[in-house]
Parts: structure tokens; sequence; C-alpha cells
């Protein structure tokens, strides 16, 4: 147990972890060039200065005595730190949608479908390559649990907010060693999505496959939201009418909006969860929401505060860029916490698994790029393509990094496909309900049932990508007559 005054401490060390990871992502230019963020080199010192490698040097040299043996952080700090990923992890999502305009769904699809297919066919086949990776030669020759099978997609799409959110759900289902190792193929996943992208970007010009040739370097503050509603002065006008006689400070009122969206998202899983219970979950029965995380719940429950705010005229309450702020404290707190927790112990007893998982899931996601991402897109389709592929191997802000380095003036409408992508997306995969509750239903139905599952949701995708390559080649035929 710890008190508040250690978790005050815990979140200031925390905080001067980030300056450092700032100061460090500074100094050495490679850091920069990768387009790290600086939460994660602030983990990464974090994990350093700890009772794995400072902790464990220490120990060598001087005994396990020494004043250094468990790093430069106390017990109760690091504490503290293993459990706020799955804290923090909500507002995360539950900001996800609050703030931006959310289109009818045939709107959307209209606008994206292509991008929809390319995105959910990455994200069901890395489900598919771990459940075939597990089932051929996890299992056989390194006795990995079969929920091993999900950490491709929980720590590739799902990135290291949804790793670290997920600790809790994989400890109850008894595979205690999931999280490290979703944290670490997280970081696999979003230093080799940069790397492996950049390369990609360089060989598509050579190559003649970009037809936006311009290049520039871009920053990370030059990453767009996606679907932001615009602030123009009619809802400036509306928001002070709206706040005259409150008395409290903006920033408090779109933090309990926030908070507002995880209370709903809380009601429905936990009404989920008493339907369960009451129906086939009773009485050693199949239960899955139990063992399902808050976080894609809050999610939904995003969606919903905003559309109820929109129906009451209070949606002018929400301050895109505010709520905005509030998320990124929170991921930044995810990410830095999540990777310092990681044990290196667990990795190395792992090795062999954490090196097959990483490299057949970066082999799916570049083989999905070169190959189906030039029929699924009857145009720029590397531009389309790259954004989703850095998205699969990292987070969103991965995937806008490489769609604008090879289109950075916004030429394609590549960046548009790829934010109404987000609202088919997010709710399913890359940390949403299926993310989420895909352990548990490893754990309860096995290996081959889930196979079953995602392979056939797959082969879905894949249909519906040729349906609509077969409406565009007949397109010009039909414009001709």
């Amino acid at each position: 147990m710890f008190n508040l005054r250690t978790v005050l401490f815990a979140f200031v060390i925390l905080a001067l972890l980030l300056l450092g990871g700032r100061y460090l992502k500074q100094r050495f230019p490679w850091f920069q060039r990768l387009y790290l963020p600086a939460s994660i080199v602030a983990g990464a010192l974090a994990l350093l200065l700890g009772p794995e490698v400072l902790g464990g040097l220490a120990t060598a040299i001087a005994g396990p005595d020494t004043l250094l043996a468990g790093g430069l952080f106390t017990e109760d700090i690091r504490l503290v730190w293993s459990q706020s990923p799955g804290v923090f992890i909500n507002i995360v999502f539950a900001a996800l949608f609050l703030g931006e305009t959310i289109p009818p769904p045939r709107q959307i699809w209209r606008r994206a479908a292509p991008q929809v297919v390319f995105g959910q066919t990455l994200a069901w086949g890395q489900y598919v390559v771990g459940i075939l990776a597990t089932l051929l030669i996890l299992g056989p020759v390194f006795g990995a649990d079969p929920i091993a099978a999900s950490l491709i997609e929980i720590g590739f799409e799902g990135g290291h907010g949804t790793a670290g959110g997920m600790a809790e759900t994989f400890n109850e289902l008894g595979y205690t060693d999931g999280a490290d190792l979703a944290v670490g193929l997280a970081t696999v996943g979003i230093v080799s999505g940069i790397i492996i992208g950049t390369a990609l970007a360089d060989w598509g010009r050579r190559k003649g496959h970009i037809d936006t040739v311009t290049r520039r370097v871009i920053e990370p503050e030059e990453i767009p939201d996606l679907n932001v509603v615009a602030e123009t002065p009619e809802i400036r006008q509306q928001r002070a009418r709206l706040l005259r006689n409150l008395l409290i400070d903006p920033l408090s009122i779109n933090f309990a909006i926030v908070g507002l969206a995880i209370g709903i998202g809380w009601l429905i899983l936990e009404a989920l969860k008493w339907v369960e219970a009451a129906t086939w979950g009773g009485e050693g029965g199949f239960a899955v929401f139990q063992f399902v995380p808050l976080f894609p719940l809050a999610l939904i429950g995003g969606i919903i505060t905003q559309s109820i705010l929109n129906r009451l005229g209070l949606a002018a309450l929400v301050i895109r860029p505010m709520v905005q702020n509030i998320a990124g404290v929170a991921l930044d707190v995810v990410v830095v916490s999540a990777i310092a927790s990681i044990s290196l112990r667990v990795i190395g007893g792992n090795l062999g698994v954490f090196l097959i998982l990483s490299l057949v899931g970066v082999t799916w996601n570049v083989l999905v790029f070169l190959w189906w991402a030039p029929r699924i897109f009857p145009s720029f389709w590397f531009e389309k393509g790259i954004g989703d592929l850095g998205q699969s191997m990292g987070v969103t802000a991965t995937g806008i990094l490489l769609l604008r380095m090879v289109d950075p003036d916004n030429s394609t409408g590549a960046f548009e496909g790829f934010a109404y992508k987000q609202l088919f997306f997010e709710p399913i995969v890359g940390g949403g309900l299926f993310t989420a509750a895909a352990p548990a239903l490893i754990s309860r139905l096995g290996l081959v049932p889930v196979l079953a599952i995602t392979g056939g949701l797959l082969i879905f995708w894949f249909a519906v990508g040729y349906v609509l390559i077969q409406q565009e080649r007949r397109r010009p035929s039909a414009s001709g007559v």
C-alpha cells in the first residue's frame, strides 16, 4: 500500500524524467531522426535507472546490500508507476472523439472505404499470423501461453498505451508475462515502423511509386488532429455565454467532461458484466466481460458524451485542444510508467517468443503494404497505404508522420481517408473492444476457434476489398458508355 504523498512524489519524478527525455531528444540527433516521442525516451531512462539495470550493475559490483540495489527509485514509487497505465489509459480513450465531428457511417464509408478495408486487413491479419505462430512454433517449441498469440495486435496496433493498460487483464488471466512482452513489442513496433517506413519512403521515390516528391522534415508539432471541429467566432461566443456565470475554469469543465465519458463507459461495462453473469456467463459459464478493461468502453462513452452535448446545445463547452492536452498528459504518464515497469528478466526469459512475434508482426505488415495497398487503392497507393503501415506498427502519430513524409502538402487526399478510417477502426481494434477481449477469448475458447473468428474476418475484409476493386475497374467503362 502507498499514501498520497508517495503518489505525488511518483508523478513529480515522472515529470522530471519527461524533462530529461526531452533534453536527451534535443541533445542526441538520432533520437530526432527516429521521431521518438520524449515519453518513450523518458521511459527508457527510467528503466535504465531502475532496479533492472542500474540496480543490477550496483549489486554485481558492490553486493546486494548497496544503496543502489533497487536503482534510484523506491519500491513504493515503482508500485505507483506499475498501476498507473491501467488508470490513465481510460483518460486517453475517453478523450479520443470528444470535440470531433462524427459523420454518419455511410458518409465515412463513401469517403474512406479502401482505407477502412486496408486498416482492418492489417489488424485482423496480426491476430491470424500471431495465432498461427503460436500454434506452430511458440507453443510446441517454447511452451508459450496461448494468450501470446494476441500480443502482436495489442503491442503493434494498440501501442504502448493499450499494452500498458492491459496489464491487469493479463494478470487476471494468469499470464503475468503478457504486459511486459506487450510493452516490449510496442517499443519494437514504433521503432521499426519509423525506420522501415522511412526506408520504404526512400524506396518508393526511387521506384516512382510516390507522386508527391517534395520532401521536408516534419516536426511532431505539425501533426494535425483528426476531424477536429473548427473554432469559429460563433463557437467561442457560445462558449463564453455558457461559462459566464459558472465561475469555473474551462480546464475543469473539460476534465469533468472527460470524467463523464469514463463514467458512462464504466456504466456500460458494468451493465455488460451484469447481463453476462445473468445469462451465458453464470455458474461456470463462458465469461469474457469480467476480463475486459474499462478503456474501450470509455472510448464509446466519449462518443456518447459528445452526442449528448451536441443534442443539448452544449458542444461548445468542449475545447478540443484542451481535451487533447489532457489526453496528452495522460498518455505520457501511461508510456513512461509502462516502459519504466518493464521486467527485462521476463523479456529475457521469453526472448525466443519475443523475437518471433516481433519478426512475424513486422513481416506481415510490410508484405501486406507492398502487395495489398497497390491493389486496394485506385490512386496514390503508396501515400494512402504508408499511413496505415505506420499506425499498425506504432501509434496514429507514427502513421501521420510517415504520411507527411511522402505527402507533406496533403495533395493526395490520403490524410482525409486516414482520419475518417479511425471512426470505423478504433472502437473495434487498435485498442478497441476486440483488442481488450482477445486475451479472454483465447483463454476461454482456445486458439483454433479464435483463429476461425479472426481468419473469417480477415477473409471478409479481403472480399470487401475485391468488391471495391471490381467496382473501380468497372467505373471507367461505365462512364464511357
